[in-house]
């Protein structure tokens, strides 16, 4: 029996449970290539499942199997691999204030790549790091050094 990402729209918007209204794992997806959700929403990633990686919105649940995650980035800006296949907002371009960029790939059920991007709060980002290169067995790779810095501490 093969698992396959699964993105699971709810009927009705219902506001996040009380249990995941704290800043921990409290992400925005800026962009990427899963259809349903939009550009501009904010969540939570979850790594604590076992066997997926989950991003909950008020209005979706995307979950991806560890296992078919390929690529973790991070980095204070959008991976030039990535860029044409998110939109961005220009308030985000022109922003001054730094942006911390959690880039995610990974393998559909019909074997495309697909890819997340989502800006962590920066008290956040060491934890999301590690999380993900623990369940996923994948090194994070960073954009420069600057980026190790912030991401490892």
């Amino acid at each position: 029996m093969t698992r396959r990402p699964v993105l699971l729209l709810l009927a009705l918007a219902a506001p996040l449970p009380a249990a995941l209204t704290g800043n921990r794992g409290r992400v925005e997806y800026v962009g990427g290539t899963v259809e349903g959700i939009r550009a501009g929403i904010n969540g939570l990633l979850k790594t604590t499942d076992r066997d997926y990686l989950i991003f909950v919105t008020k209005t979706a649940t995307l979950k991806v199997l560890y296992e078919h995650v390929n690529l973790l980035e991070y980095g204070q800006t959008v991976s030039r691999r990535y860029a044409l296949a998110i939109l961005i907002s220009p308030v985000l371009i022109l922003s001054k204030k730094r942006k911390h960029f959690l880039t995610i790939g990974y393998v559909d059920d019909d074997g495309r790549q697909q890819a997340m991007v989502f800006t962590v709060d920066k008290n956040d980002i060491r934890t999301a790091l590690a999380s993900l290169e623990a369940r996923t067995g994948r090194k994070v790779e960073f954009q420069d050094n600057e980026a190790r810095k912030a991401g490892r501490g």
